[in-house]
């Protein structure tokens, strides 16, 4: 079980960074857990905003300790993204096709940051509310759809074979793999 492995990692890396997430939500579980050595405590249902936070905040406190991140993340850059004829800067908020600038609202950025940062993957309306709005904000997941229609048009301006967000029917997007 959980408890098990933490006890393993921490003999063989005691400053490894852990997070128990779980769908045991008794607080003894928790207390357990945290007992056991993990850095948090994570009960699903959970927003990937907030499991994304948590996951910064304990590689913040990692980094004071000496203990390398994972490779090729930086929790503090948000590096630019670039998926074929697609270049997303999230620092500069910039997005081009083939070269070519697309603007892009916030939310449609982060939509569309979502679905490129894993091309082949089904992301779910939720997930996609998730990445997109804050949680006090209250939105339909028809919402999304509306989001990935105005993409597809502001990429099919700049190419007119744009194709690259595919939907499935009864699941929610995904971006293609080149």
């Amino acid at each position: 079980d959980g408890l098990e492995l933490l006890r393993r990692l921490r003999q063989a890396n005691p400053e490894l960074p852990v997070i128990f997430l779980t769908s045991k939500d008794e607080e003894i579980d928790e207390l357990m857990g945290l007992n056991a050595g993990a850095d948090d405590y994570i009960r699903k249902p959970f927003s990937q905003r907030l499991l994304l936070e948590r996951v910064r905040a304990v590689l913040r406190r990692a980094e004071g300790r000496n203990v390398p991140a994972p490779a090729g993340n930086d929790a503090g850059k948000k590096e630019a993204l670039v998926r074929g004829k697609l270049a997303l800067d999230p620092q500069r908020h910039e997005c081009t096709w083939d070269g070519k600038p697309v603007r892009l609202t916030v939310t449609e950025f982060l939509i569309l940051q979502a679905l490129a940062q894993r091309p082949g993957f089904v992301k779910s309306r939720d997930s996609l509310m998730d990445a997109a709005y804050d949680d006090q904000v209250y939105v339909d997941d028809r919402t999304i759809d509306s989001h990935i229609k105005r993409l597809r048009k502001k990429f099919k301006a700049v190419d007119d074979d744009f194709e690259m967000i595919e939907t499935l029917y009864g699941v929610g997007y995904r971006f293609r793999e080149a």
